[in-house]
């Protein structure tokens, strides 16, 4: 456990303020993937599975989504406040999808404009 807290106290130190989204999403992703959990952000979420389904069926979404609601709160926890507040009732995947919709373009034309500037 110490590990953890060690690596998510890089994203205290680095709360997403917007500017620096690819950043901060570089570093959720590896202080998940130290926690074994970015597994989640790798596509849809899944299903419930039906009544009928399996013991190992049932224990391994509840483990998934274990997993999906903890990853949404250490995202949610890294964050500036206004971004919390905008963010707070949606998941990990639907908070991505958003923020680059707000802020990779954004980053992008950034990246651009300085490599226009040192060539």
């Amino acid at each position: 456990m110490a590990n953890s807290l060690s690596l998510r106290s890089i994203l205290d130190a680095k709360k997403l303020t917007g500017s620096n989204f690819i950043d901060w999403f570089r570093n959720i992703k590896i202080v998940l993937k130290q926690e074994k959990k970015a597994y989640v952000l790798g596509g849809p979420i899944l299903e419930e599975p039906s009544d009928n389904a399996t013991n190992e069926e049932k224990k391994a979404y509840r483990v998934y989504m274990d997993d999906f609601n903890q990853a949404t709160c250490v995202m949610l926890a890294s964050m500036g406040l206004d971004l919390q507040k905008q963010h707070e009732v949606m998941n990990a995947l639907d908070i991505i999808l958003n923020l680059r919709k707000m802020f990779d373009k954004e980053s992008h034309i950034g990246r651009f404009n300085i490599l226009r500037e040192l060539f």
